[in-house]
């Protein structure tokens, strides 16, 4: 196993994306803190993956919150070695004061912007920071910040998530400079198309602005993306970003900083491949 003996937190860790994950960290030996504003959801994955893992309730965009379970989770556990800034896209549910008014950037409330921003730009911003005094401790280890392949292709109508996660794929690339004479190591994924609770919130914004989904279930209009988007067409999944993340953090990877890396069945091989 290559990650024997190593420390890891996974925040937004309860379902989906980081639930695969947390699953495939300690399948690779690793002890896993589970962070996510789901207190009990995060408790009862940790509780399922079996070996060494802890589910801690916190909200992630804020700093003091996730400072605290990254202490608790450093304190059980000896340490950390691994921080997986996952949490994002928030629980799925639009607020009235969210719902875009119509198509374009000029219909979107800025409620929503500013939701985009905090669920997916300042939970990486917090995570980091917490993360990066115990990961010095440790003499080095390693950050791998969960992106979107909506951060680099354009978005019509995810403009203000793709703004967001490019973000995350900027802060990524300043901090593997800043801390690359730490021995830490800083790395973005951007996957594809996951059927995750995120795409419950997007369908709903794509049956708002295109006539064409109105009639259809959120797993319809995900299939649909897919189809018309990916190469190899298929869905990725949790475990592959996982098993991405688990190379990311092993020494195998120990040269391998400041790099976003796609996971998208070959979506962005297309020009205009955006949502």
């Amino acid at each position: 196993m290559r990650l024997s003996g190593k420390v890891g937190i996974v925040t937004g860790g309860a379902r989906g994306i980081g639930a695969g994950i947390a699953k495939c960290l300690v399948a690779e030996g690793a002890a896993v803190g589970i962070v996510d504003i789901d207190g009990p959801e995060a408790e009862k994955t940790a509780k399922s993956l079996g070996g060494r893992a802890l589910g801690i309730a916190a909200d992630c965009s804020d700093e003091k919150a996730i400072a605290a379970a990254t202490e608790r989770i450093a304190r059980e556990f000896g340490g950390l070695d691994v921080m997986v800034n996952n949490a994002g896209a928030g629980t799925g549910v639009i607020r009235p004061e969210e719902i875009p008014t119509g198509p374009g950037l000029e219909n979107l409330p800025q409620a929503s912007w500013d939701s985009q921003l905090a669920n997916n730009l300042r939970t990486t911003f917090a995570g980091c920071k917490a993360a990066i005094p115990r990961l010095r401790a440790r003499g080095g280890g390693t950050i791998v910040n969960i992106a979107s392949i909506a951060a680099l292709v354009p978005s019509p109508q995810l403009a203000a998530y793709g703004a967001a996660k490019a973000g995350v794929v900027h802060l990524t690339k300043s901090l593997a400079l800043e801390l690359g004479p730490s021995n830490i190591r800083v790395n973005a994924i951007c996957p594809g198309f996951l059927f995750t609770r995120a795409w419950e919130g997007l369908a709903m914004v794509m049956k708002l602005t295109r006539p064409e989904y109105r009639d259809l279930s959120a797993r319809e209009i995900f299939l649909a993306a897919v189809k018309q988007a990916a190469p190899l067409g298929r869905e990725q999944t949790p475990e592959d970003i996982g098993k991405l993340v688990c190379f990311l953090a092993s020494d195998d990877a120990m040269n391998i900083t400041g790099q976003e890396i796609k996971v998208d069945g070959g979506i962005t091989l297309r020009t205009g491949s955006g949502v």
